[in-house]
């Protein structure tokens, strides 16, 4: 499937180089290393030069940096540059809209999915429309679905004479936000949004489907291809071919604009690894009613009617069975850790609907900013266009992010939010996440925390680290316009710098080559858009 640089976060192959960060004194791995210069150690007042001499880096020739480093307790800037200069954060969005959620929405919040019906039951016939009405859960599985599906069937219902209607009226129809790219319309990270639809595996990509192609046991074959879940909602039109081994190994995987035809073409040599994609399905409101249509037919409910989408329930509809999903606090897990944009565009419509009844883009961006004001952030000096990142049109500077990161250190909530930061080097993938293979072998290691993001020119990191004396310290760094492959490894030297560095002494570390990098075109690719996942 063909990649650009969007989600916050990007994603290649498993061939695709692993940046691979070494001990600061000099150890070297991969050929890369840090390295502390002579002279580098210095009293407190040497913090901005070592942060201005890596913000010298040839790689940010001709771009624009806005970076804030302060100091957790106090709140007192430690450093400063261009911090009221607007720049697209990437995915360093999704700091205000979760904090936004947990305060809104609250850390015990659930999406509820029920089956509901109006008409009157005789026997183990239910006369009249069945109804799946979602409010929005992106964690919702097929096995969800069939567990909604077992339960109407364990009440003795064995047939429904009436329809199936998808109720997906908590949010609004306005499936793609603003400014994201048409080239990705059939990518995972940039699915449609409803109130109604389907995960395909515990990343919880919701609105997406995972395509798997393996090669023919002989050349001239076409390949094997799965679809998980299993579903007929998307077809697979197989133009591939099997070509014999150590032959060209170039499989695309991609959705037709405006259809569900999900065409594999290329070639894969005999014996050769296939792909694997995620990809989005077009309208994912009538992907969960075929989901639960099908399951319902597995569990011996037949249901005469024809499937219709976008219906409202009727409020004299009783409740037949019901899904809750994992709580708020825990959602943010996969959300944070995996950079998970459709997470984040659910919880922004759903603050729409709480605050003001409109589950819309608008109404949620709006919730957000009342929040953000209320804890000190100035909202007239940033823009925000959609929850997660992915629009282009995002414009906030690194001064008001560290304002809401100091903020959200008082909340009621903020142990488990800041639990859901990745961790630099944390090995586990629902602890490192987007952060899992940087800053190894540093004293940023297991200490370190933050939100990463990326777009073709722009990246960001913005957390919290504490330093070689004790001090916690708050940063952001928000990096754009360059033409490098990479400038990650300068948003880790700052923050190596400030993990070794002490209240009364500087200790400079050099951003590592990003050779490798260039050579793999990993670029500034979070790990979170590489599948197979890296993190």
């Amino acid at each position: 499937m063909r990649r650009t640089a969007k989600r916050s976060g990007e994603r290649v192959n498993s061939r695709t180089h692993r940046w691979i960060w070494p001990v600061v004194i000099g150890i070297a791995a991969a050929g890369l290393s840090w390295s502390a210069p002579a002279g580098a150690d210095s009293d407190n007042s040497g913090l901005p030069e070592a942060i201005d001499t890596i913000l010298g880096d040839s790689r940010m020739e001709g771009g624009v940096a806005s970076v804030v480093v302060a100091d957790a307790a106090s709140g007192d800037v430690l450093y400063q540059r261009q911090p009221t200069t607007r720049l697209m954060p990437a995915s360093n969005t999704k700091l205000p809209t979760s904090a936004a959620a947990m305060e809104i929405l609250g850390p015990d919040h659930t999406f509820t999915t029920d089956v509901l019906a109006t008409g009157s039951r005789k026997g183990s016939v239910l006369n009249g429309d069945l109804y799946l009405r979602g409010t929005g859960d992106p964690t919702a599985l097929a096995k969800d679905y069939d567990g909604l599906a077992a339960d109407l069937a364990a009440s003795g219902v064995t047939r429904v004479n009436g329809r199936l209607l998808a109720d997906d009226t908590r949010f609004d129809s306005v499936r793609l936000g603003r400014s994201w790219a048409a080239d990705d319309e059939s990518a995972y990270y940039s699915a449609q949004i409803s109130a109604l639809s389907v995960a395909p595996d515990t990343d919880y990509d919701t609105g997406s489907v995972i395509v798997e192609v393996a090669p023919g046991s002989a050349a001239g074959e076409k390949p094997v291809v799965t679809v998980t879940p299993k579903t007929k909602y998307v077809d697979i039109d197989v133009r591939a071919t099997t070509v014999a081994a150590g032959g060209a190994d170039d499989l695309t995987v991609e959705r037709e604009h405006g259809t569900n035809t999900i065409t594999v073409s290329g070639t894969t040599p005999v014996g050769g690894s296939g792909a694997k994609e995620w990809v989005a399905v077009w309208e994912p409101t009538g992907y969960a009613a075929a989901v639960f249509r099908d399951a319902l037919a597995a569990h011996g409910v037949k249901v005469t009617g024809p499937t219709r989408l976008g219906r409202g329930t009727p409020d004299s509809a009783r409740r037949l069975a019901s899904h809750d999903s994992m709580p708020l606090k825990d959602l943010l897990i996969p959300f944070m850790k995996l950079s998970n944009n459709m997470h984040a565009e659910v919880l922004t419509k759903a603050m729409g609907y709480k605050v003001s009844g409109s589950g819309t883009w608008g109404a949620g961006l709006a919730a957000v900013s009342g929040y953000l004001k209320g804890v000190g952030v100035d909202t007239g000096k940033l823009r925000q266009a959609d929850g997660s990142g992915l629009s282009r049109m995002n414009n906030i500077p690194a001064g008001q992010f560290t304002k809401l990161l100091l903020a959200v250190r008082g909340e009621p909530w903020y142990a488990d939010w800041y639990r859901s930061l990745p961790v630099a080097c944390g090995p586990d993938r629902f602890v490192g996440g987007t952060l899992r293979t940087r800053m190894c072998g540093t004293p940023a290691a297991l200490n370190a925390r933050a939100k990463t993001g990326s777009l073709t020119g722009a990246s960001g990191l913005s957390g919290y680290v504490t330093d070689a004396g004790g001090r916690e310290l708050v940063y952001s760094i928000v990096l754009n316009n360059y033409l490098a492959s990479s400038v990650k490894p300068l948003e880790d030297a700052i923050v190596v710098t400030l993990a070794k560095s002490t209240a009364d002494k500087a200790v400079l570390v050099k951003p590592v080559s990003t050779r490798g990098a260039e050579r793999a075109g990993a670029g500034d690719l979070e790990c979170s858009w590489r599948k197979p996942a890296e993190c």
